[in-house]
């Protein structure tokens, strides 16, 4: 709609957003197109478990066209009481002081909404026709409503499976099995990612630019410095986001950055506190640990130290344990490996996915 035939001055969506989805971005859509400028103000309450912060940040990656604002709104939910209307007022008004023309919404008090802004009532889908969503259906069932579902909030919700282990022990294998065994079930799933691990093509890298000077040189000759382990590990937390955005309700990690902590330990010597800062940042929720026994060391010309993997197999286990990560180790045949590996998934997906309830309304 050009600016010529915009009905509106300035327009209001007003909503918890808990979490968006995509009848919210409709209603957005639908109020920008009928506007010269729009406010979206996101309110939520302490007792939920999804940050106001995000959901902020989300609703201004979909509508840059939006001035998008957060307030705290912790007054009770009774849409029959004028002392509690006024209260939620007082938030609504210090959040966005400017005049309202007019307030889009899809719920039923919109109306009186609408009436306290001394604003036109516009009312958008109320019926949940164009898309069949709320927030409490995707709340109760994310699986469910994955399709409904924005790149910020999947990846928010994606269960982050990594793969990781000793040099040499099947890490790549047993990662791109999953994701194909997942992406096999179909619907939502075939979306399921692979995050790669970094730290190999960055060593492909240094290994070809030191070739480049002398064709003749190897593995063996390749130097790593402390500073260039941060660097891997936020590039490889980079690629995990990147896959969790645009994947099904579980990603799957060729390892991470808490993995690189190890891999620090196993070049230099000693742990890094840069690399663990960025290992924090990010949670996973279920580590696949693979053991070294069983699996034949093959040297790809990117490995050097098969005498090392008890050593690094006994790191990660000591460090997965100290951190209080969730981890299983994985054994045994390849085929038994990756049946214990899905086993353990499917464990993990069933357990679902918890948010706070938001304040209860008043009847």
């Amino acid at each position: 709609m050009s600016a010529a035939t915009r009905t509106h001055g300035h327009g209001l969506v007003l909503g918890k957003f808990y979490p968006p989805h995509a009848g919210h971005h409709h209603l957005v859509r639908t109020a920008l197109a009928q506007c010269d400028r729009l406010t979206v103000l996101v309110c939520a309450a302490s007792v939920e478990s999804v940050p106001l912060a995000d959901r902020v940040a989300w609703m201004r990656e979909a509508h840059p066209g939006a001035v998008v604002v957060g307030a705290v709104d912790d007054h009770p939910v009774d849409v029959h009481d004028p002392a509690v209307w006024d209260a939620h007022m007082t938030v609504f008004r210090t959040a966005v002081p400017e005049p309202v023309d007019a307030v889009f919404t899809s719920e039923s008090y919109g109306t009186e909404l609408a009436r306290r802004f001394g604003a036109a009532e516009v009312r958008v889908d109320p019926d949940r026709t164009a898309y069949p969503v709320s927030g409490t259906a995707v709340r109760k069932d994310p699986v469910g409503c994955w399709e409904f579902l924005g790149p910020g909030v999947r990846a928010a919700l994606a269960r982050r499976v990594v793969v990781l282990g000793a040099e040499s022990t099947g890490t790549t294998t047993l990662s791109r099995e999953l994701a194909a065994h997942f992406r096999a079930r179909g619907g939502i799933w075939t979306e399921t990612g692979w995050a790669p691990e970094y730290g190999r093509a960055y060593s492909e890298e240094k290994l070809a630019a030191l070739r480049g000077v002398d064709p003749e040189a190897d593995w063996a000759q390749v130097e790593f410095t402390s500073e260039e382990f941060p660097v891997i590990a936020c590039r490889q937390d980079a690629d995990e986001q990147r896959a969790a955005r645009g994947g099904s309700p579980v990603l799957f990690c060729d390892t991470d950055s808490f993995a690189t902590t190890i891999w620090h330990e196993r070049y230099l010597g000693a742990p890094s506190p840069e690399v663990a800062a960025v290992a924090a940042r990010t949670p996973r929720h279920l580590y696949l640990l693979t053991d070294h026994e069983g699996v034949p060391f093959e040297d790809d010309g990117l490995r050097d130290g098969p005498h090392l993997r008890p050593w690094m197999t006994g790191r990660f286990r000591e460090e997965l344990e100290r951190t209080g990560r969730r981890f299983l180790l994985v054994t045994g045949s390849p085929e038994e490996r990756l049946r214990t590996a899905v086993a353990a998934v499917d464990g993990l997906l069933a357990e679902g996915w918890h948010f706070n309830d938001p304040l209860p309304e008043r009847r």
